[in-house]
């Protein structure tokens, strides 16, 4: 029996007219070989170009609640691929992801997921201490962001309950129940903005989201946590 290799990308948007139609050009090869079966959106209520822009791209756009847990859950089960590919809106992945992405689908193995190695769009020293944090985080602790990606079987993912609605902390909650025994980082680079560390700050934003990882760890509700850090 030949395994299923369809592969859907799942992509969640607010108000990203700005980013969208370059987010979704980057699987035009991947699609024109097939590779990349269909491109699903999950837009949460986007005032902005957000989903003509997609829908121009070729993306199949479902709509919901705000909230990147519930846009994530409602594009999986929008989703017809055999595997699941979720990626945000501000990042792309590096040339050659394809061979990597098809190897691990092509390997059969239902029952592991993989996310990609982290990188930031800027060239400032903090922005590569950023990256060997997050290095040390995933080689130490299994734990990948989601702005890393995340390609998953659907069978694994429908076995584990796929993403949960909650307001913050989706990602990090999906991945502390695949376990890091079952998690593969790539060495596929995925380039994500670095928008937020600038705005917020270097230090300021990695202490902020330390402080909601504790936080979650600690068994607090993920809406208190979104309460305290806005």
């Amino acid at each position: 029996m030949i395994a299923d290799t369809t592969l859907s990308v799942v992509m969640p948007t607010l108000d990203a007219d700005a980013t969208i139609a370059k987010a979704l050009a980057q699987f035009d090869r991947a699609r024109a070989t097939g590779l990349v079966e269909e491109l699903v959106v999950s837009d949460g209520g986007s005032r902005d170009g957000s989903v003509a822009s997609a829908r121009a791209a070729g993306a199949r756009v479902v709509s919901g609640s705000r909230g990147r847990g519930q846009q994530l859950a409602l594009g999986a089960q929008a989703a017809r691929g055999a595997w699941l590919l979720f990626l945000h809106a501000d990042t792309r992945l590096e040339p050659g992801w394809e061979a990597q992405v098809t190897g691990f689908v092509a390997s059969g193995n239902t029952d592991r997921a993989a996310a990609f190695t982290f990188a930031l769009d800027d060239d400032a020293a903090a922005a590569r201490r950023i990256e060997r944090w997050v290095e040390r985080r995933c080689r130490w602790l299994g734990l990948a962001y989601g702005d890393q990606g995340l390609l998953i079987p659907r069978s694994l993912y429908d076995r584990l309950g796929g993403f949960r609605p909650i307001p913050l902390m989706e990602d990090v909650d999906l991945v502390r129940r695949i376990g890091r025994h079952r998690l593969s980082i790539l060495s596929t680079r995925a380039i994500t903005s670095a928008a937020r560390y600038r705005r917020d700050g270097y230090l300021r934003r990695p202490l902020r989201n330390l402080g909601c990882l504790s936080l979650f760890f600690a068994g607090v509700p993920p809406h208190v946590i979104a309460r305290l850090y806005g």
